[in-house]
């Protein structure tokens, strides 16, 4: 069985990934009667994080996903769904005791596992987002505080060449100041 197929079958329900019990009778090529048979002859295996019965709104919440409402008579379950999660999956293999439940489940514990690493990738591509920006803002901040220092500097070094500016000026007028003045002393 294609994991694709498999992927598109499994729901979050309650927090959890897990997959109904129709569709893994499918997969099984059993009837879903003889599915839930099986698992209520042995529910002890079966606790309340490995599998739960669906309430009927979670149901309906369902099928309005998947898009299989179809009304009349016989077109839809009397009784709640289960859900499976990926421990009841595995569980559901020491219960149904046939060749091509093993395999089945082999490919679904397969697909689980291949759903939390993607998942676990996909967490930790915000944290390495995150770690980024505030590099980024690191960078920012001390681009702007270098900014800030050379603006610093020149205003600094402004001021100096003012200064020069203005000496120099003093200085030329002063000389024309003391060339203009009359000379004392020996003229020649």
């Amino acid at each position: 069985m294609e994991l694709s197929v498999i992927q598109s079958r499994i729901f979050e329900v309650r927090g959890q990934k897990a997959m109904l019990d129709y569709d893994l009778a499918d997969m099984y090529g059993i009837e879903t009667k003889r599915l839930k048979e099986a698992v209520r002859r042995n529910i002890e295996r079966f606790p309340h994080d490995f599998m739960f019965e669906l309430t009927r709104d979670e149901y309906n919440s369902l099928r309005s996903q998947f898009a299989t409402l179809e009304i009349g008579r016989g077109k839809h379950s009397k009784y709640k769904s289960f859900a499976f999660t990926e421990q009841g999956i595995a569980m559901l293999s020491s219960v149904l005791n046939s060749k091509a439940a093993i395999e089945i489940n082999i490919a679904i514990i397969r697909v689980f596992v291949a759903v939390r690493n993607y998942f676990t990738i996909q967490t930790s591509i915000p944290d390495e987002i995150r770690q980024l920006k505030e590099r980024m803002s690191a960078l920012e901040n001390l681009c702007n505080e270098n900014l800030k220092a050379v603006n610093d500097l020149s205003e600094d070094t402004r001021r100096d060449i003012d200064s020069v500016y203005i000496a120099l000026t003093e200085m030329a007028e002063r000389k024309k100041q003391l060339e203009n003045r009359p000379r004392i002393g020996f003229n020649q």
